[in-house]
């Protein structure tokens, strides 16, 4: 026994031994190395390329790495984007092959396969060929700038043709058909993307698919609101972001993540099959960009048509989560300066419904939002550029509908200059309010002013209005109640019929009382 616990006790001493010796040994290469590059460096024998190669590298990765909490994650997602070109190198060699040899289903397939890894990377060597272009370029220079090289977009308008063709699965078809929509509006094409969404009918029947199906639809559905929002198109941003922002589960819809109050509601195996269908991290659509996309749109539509219907008790909400947020904004007793995204967005809220455009730009756009958001634009600047002129339209309507009352008359050449816009905007934007009858007004055109109609009630009246209605209708519930406890209902007894169909209901004021004072002579 004597032996046996001496034979371990020797393999564990050689065993940190060995271990101790690797560590020296590692220990003195590191210091070799690190002498041998400050000696080259001294002498100037390390070419000067590939020092500075690693320390861009190495700069460029450190913020990352210090980001993502486990490295071995971080490295696995690395190595596979390095993957990326040799899997669509195989995919060309499978595709060349089945060309020639394969079957039509086949041939489908392995372009749906190469569809897949290809619609969500933006072409920048066409989108810059396009920008280079001179405005008055003949057709000749197109076809030249077209020849250059096959871009994406010709050659997802070649493949998804084919499949649209030839395929005989309805799967197929609808994954292709979502791609090319994703990949249109990707690059800006916006018309393209929805006549493409409202041909194909994709949302009269998308319930019944697969869920990595729904998935994608769902993926495409916000690229096209973003693709929307980037060209000024507010209210079809608004109307394609809806359903994926109101649910709040945005994060599980586009499959990228699980919600921890969902993961208690399934088992170990139903968590195993949602994680297989969430899609790679490269695949991600930013969910902060998302929500400021979403809560800017609601607010470009909101405010104007808050101030426009300011004494309506019965208007509608546009946006139950903007709301939301301005509800949150008020509840706050003490207001500091905006931190986070939604707090820029509700702060700039308030300010346009002052109809302070420079404040309400301010909050929009700053050097904060500009990192959070902005800058991930492809076009950051022409987006930056349009949002400013949404802002000072948006903030003239919501202007007019506030303080219409408090005017008699006012000079388009005033407003022009509030809110630095020129005379024909601003004279195509109150003729479009007055058209609608959003404004009561009229325009002098000789004096290039807005003449002001008192044919709305002054806000006074609109509370005295308020008031009476629901004095009224305290006092329909109130002789309701009091018919229903005396055995009555519209001054009528419960055997007898016909008592509304003759108008002498509860507010003929008579009924079961006059019949009682009546007896009391």
């Amino acid at each position: 026994m004597k032996t046996r616990i001496q034979k371990i006790q020797k393999m564990m001493k050689t065993g940190t031994q060995a271990q101790h010796h690797l560590i020296q040994t590692q220990r003195k290469k590191k210091g070799n190395r690190l002498c041998w590059l400050q000696n080259s460096l001294k002498t100037g024998f390390l070419p000067q390329r590939r020092i500075r190669k690693r320390l861009r590298r190495n700069e460029r990765t450190k913020p990352r790495r210090n980001t993502i909490e486990n490295l071995s994650v971080w490295m696995r997602r690395r190595r596979t984007m390095k993957d990326e070109a040799q899997v669509c190198a195989i995919i060309d060699r499978v595709q060349r092959y089945l060309e020639e040899k394969g079957t039509t289903e086949e041939i489908c397939r392995i372009y749906l396969r190469r569809i897949l890894h290809t619609y969500y990377k933006f072409d920048y060597k066409a989108h810059q060929r396009q920008l280079t272009l001179p405005e008055g370029s003949s057709k000749s220079d197109l076809d030249q700038v077209e020849n250059e090289g096959e871009d994406s977009a010709v050659l997802m308008e070649r493949l998804c043709k084919y499949i649209y063709a030839k395929d005989r699965t309805d799967r197929i078809r609808t994954c292709a058909i979502l791609c090319h929509i994703y990949h249109h509006a990707l690059h800006s094409r916006w018309y393209q993307a929805r006549d493409l969404m409202l041909m194909s009918h994709l949302q009269d029947n998308i319930q019944h698919a697969d869920p990595p199906v729904q998935i994608l639809y769902n993926r495409t559905m916000v690229q096209l609101g973003i693709c929307a929002f980037r060209q000024g198109l507010t209210k079809d941003a608004h109307n394609a972001l809806l359903d994926i922002q109101s649910s709040g589960r945005a994060k599980e819809l586009l499959g990228q993540g699980l919600l921890l109050r969902s993961l208690q509601e399934r088992n170990q195996e139903q968590e195993k099959v949602e994680r297989r269908r969430q899609v790679p991290f490269h695949l991600h659509i930013n969910l902060e960009l998302l929500e400021c996309v979403y809560l800017v749109s609601a607010m470009l539509l909101e405010i104007p048509y808050m101030a426009a219907h300011e004494s309506d008790a019965r208007r509608r909400m546009i946006s139950k989560q903007f709301h939301h947020q301005l509800r949150v904004g008020e509840r706050q007793p003490l207001l500091g300066p905006p931190e986070s995204m939604r707090e820029h967005v509700v702060a700039a809220s308030k300010a346009m419904k002052m109809g302070d455009w420079k404040t309400c730009h301010s909050f929009i756009i700053n050097e904060k939002m500009n990192g959070k958001v902005w800058d991930l634009f492809p076009e950051a600047d022409k987006v930056r550029t349009m949002l400013v002129r949404k802002i000072q339209e948006e903030s003239l309507r919501t202007y007019l509908f506030t303080y219409s009352s408090v005017y008699d008359s006012i000079s388009m050449e005033t407003l022009s200059d509030m809110f630095e816009l020129d005379l024909p905007t601003v004279h195509s934007i109150i003729s479009k309010m007055i058209i609608n009858e959003e404004l009561m007004a009229s325009l002098d055109q000789p004096t290039q002013t807005v003449v002001m109609h008192r044919t709305e009630p002054t806000a006074q009246q609109n509370l005295a209005l308020q008031l009476a209605e629901k004095l009224g209708s305290l006092v329909e519930n109130n002789e309701r109640v009091f018919d229903h406890k005396q055995g009555t209902y519209g001054g009528y007894f419960r055997d007898q019929k016909d008592g509304y169909r003759k108008n002498e209901g509860y507010m003929r004021r008579g009924g079961y009382r006059q019949q009682q004072s009546q007896t009391a002579y």
